[in-house]
C-alpha cells in the first residue's frame, strides 16, 4: 500500500492520529521536501514518528518515482506532504503511477493552507482562483498572477497568493554543466510579493491603464500559519510591502467585496486602523 499522508501546517504534532499510525507501520517513509516546509527540521519529525525518514525532492518524485513506488505493492510505503496530500499537482501524477503498477493507496488529508487562511477571518467560500507569485529574474517578470488576482477582485472574491518557494535549485550555468552544486533555499516573503505586485501596477498606469487593484487596496499578511508565533497582518498593499513578519513560509491575500464581519475581524490584525477607514468601506456588502 502506497499513504499519502498529510502532516499539518507547523510541527510534528500536526499528523493526524491516523495518519501517525500509518506511518508507523510503514517500511519506507518519504518526506516530501519542496512544495512547503514545516517549522521544524526532519530530524524533530523522525524523533516523533519513531522513524527514519527518506527526503525526497522534486527530482526523486518527478524523475524517479518507480524507485519511490518500489516494492510498495508487498509492503507499506508512506508518502508524507506538508500540508494535504494533494496541495500539489505532483502527487496526482504519483498516485498515477501507483495505479498503473497495481500498487493499492489510501489519502489521509490534513490541514493546509488553502482552508488555514479563515483565521484572518475572511470566509472561505468568498475566495476566488488561488494565484502563486513567482520571484522575478533580471530577465523573467511574469505579470499572469496579477490578471488573475484582478478577475477574482471583479467578481468580488477574495484571492489566495502563494508564494515562491526556491528550495534545491541550480544555477543556469550549473544545470547546463551538469554539476549538482544548488543554489541556497529562498523563500518569498509578504514584502516581495508586494513589491512585485506594486511594480506591475505602476507598469500597468504607464501603459495607460486603471488598474483594478491599487496601493490603497487591502491585503493580509501571513506568517507560519498554525505556528506558535503565526502572525497575521492586514492593511494596504503599500504597507504589505514595509510590514516585518519574519520567518517563513508567508502568504498573501488581495481581498476583494467584504462582508462587515470579515472586515471588523480584519481591524483585529490592522497595522493601521485608518486604512480600512479610509479604504474597506468602499469594498463592502
Amino acid at each position: 500500500m502506497l499513504y499519502l499522508v498529510g502532516l499539518g501546517l507547523g510541527d510534528a504534532e500536526d499528523i493526524t492520529v491516523k495518519g501517525l499510525e500509518a506511518v508507523r507501520r510503514c517500511r519506507r517513509v518519504y518526506l516530501e521536501a519542496y512544495t512547503s516546509v514545516l517549522t521544524v527540521g526532519k530530524e524533530a519529525l523522525e524523533e516523533f514518528y519513531g522513524k527514519e525518514l527518506i527526503l525526497a525532492d522534486r527530482e526523486m518524485v518527478e524523475q524517479e518515482a518507480d524507485s519511490l513506488l518500489k516494492e510498495a505493492d508487498v509492503c507499506d510505503v508512506a508518502f508524507l506532504v506538508v500540508g494535504d496530500p494533494f496541495g500539489a499537482t505532483t502527487h496526482s501524477d504519483l498516485v498515477l503511477r501507483a495505479v498503473k503498477l497495481g500498487i493499492p493507496y489510501k489519502v489521509i488529508h490534513n490541514a493546509s493552507i488553502m482552508n488555514a487562511v479563515g483565521c484572518c477571518g475572511l470566509q472561505l467560500y468568498n475566495f476566488g482562483e488561488t494565484v502563486s507569485i513567482v520571484f522575478w529574474t533580471d530577465t523573467w517578470k511574469p505579470e499572469s498572477f496579477f490578471d488573475k488576482i484582478e478577475k477574482n477582485r471583479r467578481n468580488g472574491m477574495h484571492t489566495l497568493c502563494l508564494l515562491d518557494i526556491k528550495v534545491k535549485e541550480q544555477s543556469l550555468e550549473n544545470l547546463m554543466k551538469g554539476r549538482k552544486i544548488y543554489e541556497p533555499p529562498r523563500y518569498m516573503s509578504v514584502n516581495q510579493a508586494a513589491e512585485q505586485l506594486l511594480a506591475i501596477i505602476q507598469n500597468r498606469r504607464l501603459q495607460g491603464e486603471k488598474p483594478e487593484i491599487t496601493e490603497n487596496t487591502i491585503c493580509v499578511g501571513l506568517a507560519r500559519v498554525g505556528a506558535l508565533d503565526e502572525k497575521i497582518a492586514s492593511g494596504t498593499l503599500q504597507q504589505m510591502s514595509t510590514v516585518e513578519l519574519g520567518a517563513p513560509l508567508h502568504s498573501l491575500i488581495v481581498t476583494g467585496t467584504m462582508h462587515p464581519l470579515e472586515l471588523e475581524m480584519l481591524k483585529l490584525f490592522s497595522v493601521d486602523s485608518s486604512s480600512f477607514e479610509n479604504n474597506a468601506c468602499q469594498r463592502t456588502a
